[in-house]
């Protein structure tokens, strides 16, 4: 499937009207001499160049090479979107840990002894709030008003347009759903507001609000799902946010509304998606032609090169010991053994049920021990071999660092567990109940997977089998490594506290309570400093 060609060249332009955007994004653009003129919208197919930027900000740092970075002041490895998405969501947790702890903000996050300063809580709440930017000033530039200023009347453009906008306005709201996780809050900026404009706080709850109301908005007016180009969002985009926030919705608000996430996922289910024979083909350097993916995000080792996510797994699961890159098709030490599996995570694989399940791309033994008693010691710890720069065809990425594997943000897999577990919870199990209340369709959903991953041998369970506590460990080995278990953690019940811990977390080698406020990250010390209506996170 064709692809969006990511344009970075725009982006560079909107930090021109961004060119005091410390309020906006917390950071000074590199460049003030260049700017979006008339002379930009007068170019061919200049509307979708600037869609393409907006899509860019998720997938590139800056406009040169893979170091260079829009945000100046902040290393790109540690502002671009995926990877610091990742760091959050997964480095935090029981699944990984990174061996080069010198790197600025990594020791922290794994240890989970983080604070206001961390450079990748900057980098994260800087990008996302950029994407914010971003979104806004392309939405001012593409208004009724300056269209008709600049001549355009042409019907059929016009209509392209506008689904432009529908789509910007369908990232705004994503990137207000990763702040409202991550953060617990952020500054409320629309296009409405004046360049510049140092937004309002808003809570939880206001953000749930505009998100909520702008994806329902919109979402008649998005394309069908599976009928855009490649790299680009459908209505099954807006229908995942929404179940996010619904699944979530009891963290986010204390309320209870899993009715409509079932609904969500069912009408994603309904989308003309389909599971991936084969599981691992969604993480090979052609994912982006996987019938399973909801979205994903781009990565190209030849034209939008950086150091995102896909890149840093890739490169970090080849193994100090093994030095078995190639097999990923990268260079063969590539990264040495920079990420490792904690052990709970191993451990979620024990048992001849999982003897031959695809999803099993664990490996250990012989002289790599499963217990990491020192994060440096790079031969410590299993290795993972899920995510690879090589084709389901067996052809590798054009490049051996910079990879071609997109980041899988939303698939098929995600949907099938998240209605078994809002209908589990609709129908009344909780955290603290081992209630076994799957439905027939929930268990059809979750043995789809299971048989897809095992050939039908050792897959199906029953009623009986499945618990709340199944179905969290059912999402590990489904989807780890793929920038949901911090979330997951969060939901169950099993992040902060004592009741489930793992090696290293809270900086005990074998895993100690943290305490509740780490649920949420800071809000960084320069964006509290550019905005005064933004408060810091209780206990920060």
């Amino acid at each position: 499937m064709k692809k969006l060609k990511i344009n970075a060249i725009y982006l560079l332009g909107l930090f021109f009207v961004l060119n005091s955007c410390t309020n906006d994004l917390d950071v000074v653009p590199q460049d003030d001499d260049v700017f979006l003129s008339e002379d930009f919208f007068a170019q061919p197919n200049a509307y979708k160049i600037g869609l393409a930027g907006v899509y860019g900000n998720l997938a590139v740092t800056g406009y040169g090479d893979a170091g260079s970075s829009f945000l100046e002041g902040i290393d790109a490895g540690t502002s671009q979107f995926t990877r610091c998405l990742w760091y959050m969501q997964n480095l935090t947790t029981d699944e990984v840990l990174w061996s080069y702890e010198n790197d600025p903000g990594t020791k922290e996050l794994q240890r989970n002894i983080w604070g206001a300063d961390n450079p990748i809580i900057l980098g994260m709440f800087s990008r996302t709030m950029g994407e914010v930017a971003f979104a806004n000033e392309y939405l001012r530039q593409t208004t009724p008003q300056k269209l008709s200023g600049r001549g355009i009347t042409d019907a059929t453009l016009l209509a392209e347009i506008e689904t432009y906008r529908g789509e910007v306005r369908a990232l705004r709201a994503y990137a207000y759903y990763v702040l409202m996780d991550l953060y617990g809050k952020a500054p409320f900026v629309t296009e409405a507001d004046p360049i510049n404009f140092a937004g309002p706080q808003y809570d939880r709850q206001q953000l749930f609000t505009f998100i909520e109301s702008e994806l329902t908005t919109i979402l008649p007016n998005l394309k069908a799902p599976r009928t855009n180009e490649s790299g680009r969002l459908d209505q099954s985009f807006a229908r995942m946010v929404l179940a996010k926030i619904y699944l979530n919705a009891e963290v986010y608000l204390g309320t209870n509304k899993y009715a409509e996430c079932m609904a969500q996922c069912t009408e994603i289910i309904n989308g003309g998606f389909a599971l991936k024979p084969n599981y691992l083909d969604n993480f090979k350097a052609d994912n982006n032609t996987s019938e399973e993916m909801i979205f994903a995000i781009q990565s190209d080792g030849q034209v939008t090169q950086s150091y995102g996510a896909t890149t840093v797994m890739v490169n970090g699961q080849v193994g100090s010991l093994e030095s078995n890159g190639v097999s990923f098709g990268v260079g063969a030490g590539a990264w040495g053994g920079a990420l490792r599996l904690r052990k709970q995570f191993v451990q979620k694989f024990d048992g001849v049920a999982f003897d031959f399940d695809a999803r099993k791309t664990v490996m250990g033994g012989g002289p790599r021990s499963l217990d990491i008693t020192d994060v440096l010691d790079r031969n410590q710890g299993y290795i993972l071999g899920k995510f690879s720069n090589i084709s389901s065809t067996g052809i590798p990425g054009q490049n051996s660092t910079f990879v071609n594997t997109d980041f899988p943000l939303f698939r098929l897999g995600d949907v099938y567990l998240m209605y078994a577990e809002a209908q589990m919870r609709n129908d009344g199990a909780t955290n603290g109940s081992s209630t076994a209340n799957a439905s027939s369709q929930s268990l059809t959903y979750i043995n789809s997977l299971r048989e897809r991953a095992n050939d039908g041998n050792f897959a199906n369970v029953t009623t009986g089998d499945v618990t709340l506590d199944f179905l969290i460990d059912e999402r590990a080995r489904e989807l780890h490594w793929e920038a949901h278990r911090r979330q997951d953690l969060i939901r169950f019940g099993k992040y902060t506290g004592g009741s489930y811990n793992w090696a290293w977390k809270g900086n005990g080698a074998n895993g100690i309570a943290i305490s509740n406020n780490l649920k949420l990250f800071p809000i960084p010390e320069q964006s509290l400093a550019s905005n005064p209506n933004l408060t810091q996170n209780t206990g920060y």
